[in-house]
């Protein structure tokens, strides 16, 4: 098994523990998009109480590689997913974070889904 597999059975197995559903094709390809940075444990994760941390989630993902509208709703939709993997989790992986917010706003189609 590859490095970029074990991440993704880490993710999918992270998900799974707190019953969230995933469709690992999809995990996968979210996980893809995000390089080398899967490899870096500070990078790896993304701090849910960290204002500026969330600031680059919503402008970096959400804005320009997902190309939504900078609206109140962005705000709402990471809030939500926070909300849904746990505020006491600390290690919320990005890849799992991304995904989720992929769902949430419908743009599976920016992955080919």
């Amino acid at each position: 098994m590859s490095k970029f597999d074990e991440k993704v059975a880490l993710y999918k197995k992270f998900m799974d523990d707190r019953n969230l559903r995933s469709n690992t094709e999809l995990l996968a390809a979210v996980t893809k998009g995000l390089g080398p940075s899967i490899y870096k444990k500070d990078a790896e994760t993304v701090s849910g109480s960290d204002p500026k941390e969330l600031a680059t989630v919503k402008n970096n993902f959400l804005i320009k590689k997902l190309g939504l509208p900078d609206t109140a709703a962005l705000d709402e939709g990471i809030e939500e997913v926070m909300e849904r993997i746990g505020k006491s989790e600390r290690n919320k992986y990005r890849a799992c974070v991304y995904y989720m917010l992929v769902k949430k706003f419908d743009k599976e189609s920016v992955y080919g889904f």
